[in-house]
């Protein structure tokens, strides 16, 4: 299959690494200019979106991470020691839960390019070594030394169960391509008992005209990021019998009204798009 392009991709993960920085929940290391330019472009876009329906991107960015966060809390809690976070970008996760849990085996992975950048950065500050890694991934690869099957080779020299994050990633391919990653994905966690993927999905809303804006905005970002921007799926009920068919036994749809109250995330005025994918093995 052919590699997939990082440059487009890598435009997006600029502008959420800003928002976690604006949010407090990043680290200076990963601070980008390019994101900060981003940030302010993207201001008045913002505003008007939360005007109009009541969220916007960055309400959704922060309702994902910080339960993703929360739930990476309880595998941990569970015995869990290991973590891979895919499509990692500038996120802090990895420099958060290597403070928190000194112990923990982390270890991120990106396309070539994002990878470098990342291990330059976490180089300079200081934080890279045995038990935190940066790890280059194509998750379309079918052979050689970035395909999936290789990192979990090259990252894991145990068969205890690991926690698998992509936040951000699986929205920017069709359903039938990224489902085979999640089939692969299934079948590797399944020699780990144990294990847990986490990942976010976008719901299509019902309204006529937010269906059609979100087509226009989710064809212009195909367009930029060079990829297939896709809504996967209607409502809970057929995301999670989807991520059963593809190997996951038990599959949790968790809507970020339930932490409402519980985590210090923005609320929607409306039912979140955003769904966050708990699926164990």
């Amino acid at each position: 299959m052919k590699a997939a392009d990082s440059s487009g991709i890598s435009f997006t993960a600029l502008y959420t690494g800003a928002v976690w920085h604006r949010y407090g929940l990043s680290d200076e290391a990963l601070a980008t200019e390019q994101g900060r330019w981003l940030y302010h472009l993207m201001t008045p876009f913002e505003v008007g979106s939360k005007t109009l329906i009541g969220g916007n991107i960055r309400t959704f960015l922060l309702q994902r991470h910080l339960i993703i966060d929360h739930l990476i809390e309880r595998a941990l809690e569970r015995g869990v020691t290991q973590v891979l976070e895919i499509a990692c970008g500038m996120s802090p996760r990895g420099i958060r839960l290597r403070e928190k849990h000194p112990h923990l085996h982390m270890v991120e992975a990106d396309l070539p390019d994002m990878a470098t950048q990342k291990t330059a950065r976490l180089l300079t500050s200081g934080r890279l070594g045995d038990h935190h890694q940066v790890m280059p991934i194509d998750i379309l690869a079918e052979s050689g030394e970035q395909t999936l099957e290789a990192v979990f080779a090259r990252a894991f020299d145990s068969k205890e169960p690991v926690v698998v994050v992509t936040e951000g990633l699986t929205s920017y391919f069709s359903l039938p391509v990224i489902s085979e990653f999640w089939k692969r994905l299934a079948a590797l966690l399944q020699q780990r008992p144990g294990s847990v993927y986490l990942s976010e999905s976008y719901l299509m809303p019902n309204q006529p005209l937010l269906r059609g804006a979100l087509k226009c905005l989710g064809g212009l970002l195909s367009t930029v990021t060079r990829s297939d921007v896709s809504f996967h799926f209607l409502d809970d009920q057929q995301a999670a019998e989807h991520f059963r068919g593809c190997g996951f036994p038990s599959v949790a749809v968790h809507n970020p009204v339930e932490f409402y109250g519980r985590l210090p995330i923005p609320e929607s005025r409306h039912d979140p798009m955003v769904r966050v994918i708990e699926a164990r093995i």
